[in-house]
């Protein structure tokens, strides 16, 4: 068995060759929730919907959110209406978030996206980190904003000066799957806003100690592969580098996959990480993230 942390972009792309060389029985992907919230009524959890559209096959892979080929004629319609909405959710992608929050209401989230996914066909099981609601704060040089308002209203303009989210208790089987995992996987997700906070949840950190666990760096060069993750690194102390990452994950990390790029980094690494290994982290192609995949696996 395997386990993955993710977040909504950079570990879905990996996942999409995991999936394609290995029994997707055999994964148990751990999802981060600190970023959902209500918009237009329903509730949005983008990052395990993004997991759940992969595994089934179904995500638009051009943007990593929603469904390929989705219609957005309720967005424009609200739009007329005079009711715009902060994120742009299409008519599909609506109908799942539509679902999951009616079953919600009876049965909590990690219920809810079990559902789902056995209704998607999906083997895997996608685990959400907490059944508690959570949000990100981002503290910035216009003031304090949530994640959505900083990621969309804003663009990631404003300076960055600290990151914080609130104490949340971990979902019921989240320690025990990590326990009972061959291998740990962390995706090349953002490590501030999508994996430290799956990290922090009681117990996971003293789980991951005692588990073989592998993680793939988010940053080339000094570039992230998506998303604001050196912003925030760099609003939280950390170094943006592949360097920087392996600092925030030394305390539990016996693997880390770096760059070709960053090939200058690897002895520096080494002396935190026991075992770091270079090759293509870019993953433009299925091609890519399956040869990913079959090096993480080994």
């Amino acid at each position: 068995m395997i386990a993955i942390l993710s977040g909504g972009t950079g570990t879905p792309k990996l996942i999409q060759g995991i999936k394609n060389i290995h029994s997707p029985s055999d994964l148990n992907i751990i999802v981060n929730t600190v970023e959902n919230d209500y918009f237009s009524g329903v509730y949005v959890a983008a990052d395990i919907d993004t997991v759940l559209y992969t595994l089934a096959d179904i995500i638009n892979d051009e943007t990593w959110y929603g469904i390929k080929g989705d219609t957005f004629f309720t967005n424009e319609s609200l739009e007329k209406l005079d009711c715009p909405e902060l994120l742009r959710i299409g008519d599909q992608d609506r109908a799942t978030k539509i679902q999951k929050t009616i079953l919600m209401e009876k049965y909590g989230l990690s219920k809810a996206v079990d559902i789902q996914r056995k209704k998607m066909g999906i083997e895997s099981k996608v685990i959400p980190m907490s059944d508690e609601h959570s949000e990100i704060i981002v503290k910035t040089d216009i003031g304090h904003l949530k994640f959505h308002e900083f990621l969309i209203k804003h663009q990631t303009k404003p300076k960055v000066f600290g990151i914080e989210y609130t104490d949340i208790n971990p979902s019921s089987n989240i320690i025990e799957t990590i326990e009972n995992s061959e291998m740990v996987i962390i995706g090349p997700s953002n490590p501030i806003t999508s994996i430290l906070p799956i990290v922090n949840l009681e117990g996971v950190e003293k789980a991951l100690k005692n588990s073989y666990v592998v993680a793939v760096s988010p940053i080339i060069g000094d570039n992230p592969v998506s998303g604001p993750a050196g912003k925030f690194m760099g609003s939280m102390g950390y170094e943006v580098s592949s360097f920087g990452v392996a600092s925030i994950y030394k305390s539990f990390l016996d693997k880390f996959v770096i760059d070709v790029v960053d090939t200058k980094l690897k002895n520096n690494i080494e002396n935190i990480i026991e075992e770091v290994l270079v090759t293509n982290t870019n993953m433009k192609t299925i091609s890519d993230k399956e040869e990913l995949a079959r090096i993480l696996l080994e």
